[in-house]
C-alpha cells in the first residue's frame, strides 16, 4: 500500500522549527542539520499532521526513535518541556541553560553587566543567582562591566530533568497512557 500521507503544511513546519529553535528537539543532541519532522504517535495511527503530535528531530535521533531507542513517553516529555522553555524563558536564558547542560561541571558564568532583565525568569524562578566573586570589577555608570551568575541547586535539578526527559516545572503530564 503506497504512503498516501499528505505533505506537512509549510506553516506547520515553520511552527515546529521555531519551537525547536531550528535544531533537534532532543536536548542532549541539539543537532542543527539535517532535520526531519516526526509524529510522536505514529502517522499510521493518527493519520493527520498536528502541532501537538509532531516534533523536530535530526536524522540520527529520528532513526533512534523509529528503532525504539527513544520511546514515545520521552518524546511527549521533550515536546512538553520545549513548550515550558519556549513560553517561559527568553533566548539568553535558554542559552545559559544550554551552557550549563553542556558543561555540568561549570560552577558559574560571567556575562556583561546589566543583563538581569534578560535573565529575569531564571533569577525569579530560583534557577540562577547572581554571586559576588570579589575582585576589582570595573563599573560603568553604576553597572559592573562583568557580573557572575551561578546555577542554583534548583537550577541544576531543572537542567538534569530537562536533559533526561523528565517533566520540568510546568510540564507535568499524565503519562500512564503512553
Amino acid at each position: 500500500m503506497p504512503d498516501d500521507r499528505p505533505k506537512i503544511p509549510a506553516a506547520l513546519k515553520r511552527e515546529l522549527l521555531v519551537e525547536a529553535g531550528h535544531r533537534c528537539a532532543i536536548p542532549t543532541c541539539r543537532q542543527a542539520t539535517p532535520l526531519q519532522f516526526d509524529h510522536i504517535e505514529d502517522w499510521a495511527k493518527v493519520r493527520k499532521h498536528e502541532f501537538a503530535n509532531m516534533i523536530v528531530l535530526c536524522a540520527n535521533c529520528h532513526a533512534r526513535k523509529t528503532a525504539g531507542d527513544i520511546d514515545r513517553k520521552s518524546m511527549h516529555l521533550y515536546k512538553a518541556n520545549l513548550s515550558v522553555l519556549n513560553n517561559r524563558y527568553g533566548d539568553l536564558e535558554k542559552r545559559v541553560l544550554d551552557l550549563f547542560a553542556a558543561s555540568p561541571e561549570a560552577g558559574f558564568i560571567e556575562l556583561q553587566g546589566g543583563l538581569d532583565l534578560h535573565l529575569w525568569y531564571l533569577l525569579k524562578d530560583g534557577l540562577l543567582q547572581k554571586i559576588n566573586r570579589g575582585g576589582g570589577n570595573i563599573v560603568i555608570m553604576g553597572i559592573p562591566a562583568l557580573e557572575t551568575y551561578q546555577l542554583t541547586a534548583r537550577g541544576r535539578e531543572f537542567v538534569s530533568k530537562w536533559m533526561s526527559a523528565r517533566p520540568v516545572d510546568g510540564a507535568e503530564l499524565e503519562l500512564d497512557e503512553y
